[in-house]
């Protein structure tokens, strides 16, 4: 990039100087155009793509700086370089806050010039590509997507549209497993800076002296192991957001720097006397009750009300009433299917992990599936055997059938017993399926274990006189 030419524009009203700097760069090889006022500039500005300009602070009719002015909004997009005299320096820093990306004084050796054009030309070659990235992630990385439909989960959403637009702080609150991270995230990407960096740090995660660190940043030799400087997440953060996970356990005593932040931007690395300032925004979350933990003075109370300008309840999965299902159907792999009775084990089941628990407990069954269907022996014991200790529902209806209706034996001699009609049904289905547990206990909807258990307790390993009994 370095040895490529630049294709630039020099704007400057001393004739003698643009002639001569004219001459000097297009003897380096690079392509010049050169003019004398500003609006002539503009023009080819408009008309022609140009890598760097050149523009003299001080011309008549328009000045460097107002066509600097002009250039911006007209949304042209190239590297400018102001020149101006001795004097009038402090008009060149006010132009570099206007978008100029340097400024040289006069006089100025003709190599200093081609110097800064170089790397104005290199600085303007990273940002395009910068953006460029930008914008390819943004196509191909997948949109945060909340599932769900439940009352409760459209009640979140809600809330997401209104906080986001916003750069207040927000408070995210939940048990744990119910995807505040995720919530996170959509405020982001519903942000004016959502193509900003998006930082993570969780609290619980890390030792204190490392959540420090990690946050605030630190000086070589600050403590044993600092041996180099490292910027913290804040810096990292500048200009976007930081998500602060599990806020509930940071320690207190780094709970006065994260307020100073979140008051006036300012901030200091471990070490460091030097002042920095950032400007982030702050998502926070926890799974503790922080009200309850002010009381208890394990948190400030002021930096409790400035991380809770704007917060968001996030319920648990037990509360999302229909949501079950719509996440087994997102998180399942294309072609999957999931058996009847494994979706009615599934949606009884209170998920006390949450939707990081129903991720796990998908990614496993697939795992061990000995097909593309997941079975009621691919989920896990305590959600496949959940209702066990509760009467089935094949139970339960034959109780009730018992509870209004008087049953005789074969011989007409008396009521039959509830474990009798249960044991009669049980064997009966036994039979259709040929002895084959495994399928009468998908019928009886079942898992195949707990069908060995009524055996057991039946005391038959099944019909007689039977042929071999696939299981």
């Amino acid at each position: 990039m370095q040895d490529t030419p630049i294709k630039m524009l020099i704007v400057e009203d001393e004739d003698d100087f643009r002639d001569t700097c004219t001459r000097w760069m297009q003897r380096k090889g690079h392509s010049v155009t050169a003019v004398s006022n500003g609006a002539e500039a503009l023009g080819l500005c408009e008309r022609q793509h140009f890598e760097v300009a050149v523009f003299d602070m001080n011309m008549p009719g328009m000045s460097g700086i107002e066509l600097l002015q002009r250039v911006q909004q007209a949304k042209i997009e190239m590297e400018v370089i102001i020149l101006t005299g001795q004097g009038t320096i402090e008009s060149a820093v006010s132009a570099m806050k206007m978008g100029a990306c340097d400024y040289l004084t006069k006089p100025c050796s003709l190599g200093d010039l081609e110097h800064h054009c170089l790397l104005a030309r290199n600085r303007g070659q990273l940002r395009k590509e910068n953006r460029q990235l930008k914008e390819l992630i943004s196509r191909t990385r997948p949109p945060t997507s909340l599932v769900g439909e439940s009352t409760a989960m459209r009640d979140v959403v809600r809330m997401i549209e209104k906080v986001a637009p916003t750069d207040k702080p927000v408070l995210i609150q939940g048990e744990s497993g119910t995807g505040k991270e995720v919530v996170a995230r959509a405020i982001q990407q519903h942000s004016p800076i959502s193509d900003n960096p998006f930082v993570t740090i969780n609290c619980a995660a890390l030792p204190e002296q490392l959540v420090e660190s990690e946050l605030f940043g630190h000086q070589k030799g600050s403590f044993t192991g600092a041996t180099a400087e490292k910027p913290g997440l804040f810096e990292i953060a500048d200009g976007g957001t930081l998500f602060i996970d599990e806020v509930g356990e940071l320690p207190l005593s780094l709970q006065p720097k994260l307020l100073r932040v979140l008051e006036d931007g300012s901030m200091r690395r471990i070490g460091s006397h030097k002042e920095r300032f950032v400007h982030v925004r702050i998502i926070a979350a926890t799974n503790r009750d922080l009200q309850k933990e002010v009381e208890q003075g394990n948190f400030r109370e002021d930096l409790y009300y400035r991380i809770n300008v704007l917060s968001i309840n996030l319920p648990p999965l037990r509360q999302r009433i229909g949501d079950v299902e719509r996440l087994l159907d997102h998180f399942l792999p294309a072609n999957w299917q999931v058996a009847p009775v494994v979706r009615d084990s599934l949606t009884r089941y209170p998920w006390p992990g949450n939707v990081r628990q129903l991720i796990n407990v998908i990614q496993r069954a697939t795992i061990l599936a000995d097909s593309q269907e997941i079975t009621l022996e691919d989920l896990p014991a305590e959600i496949s055997e959940f209702d066990m200790a509760q009467p089935h529902p094949v139970s339960k209806a034959m109780h009730s059938v018992a509870a209004v209706t008087p049953r005789l034996d074969g011989n007409g001699c008396g009521p039959l017993k509830l474990d009798e009609i249960e044991k009669a049904h049980v064997l009966d289905v036994l039979a259709k399926e040929n002895g084959n547990k495994a399928r009468a206990a998908r019928a009886l909807g079942i898992h195949r274990r707990k069908l060995y258990r009524l055996l057991e307790r039946f005391e038959v390993n099944g019909p007689k006189n039977e042929p071999s009994v696939a299981n």
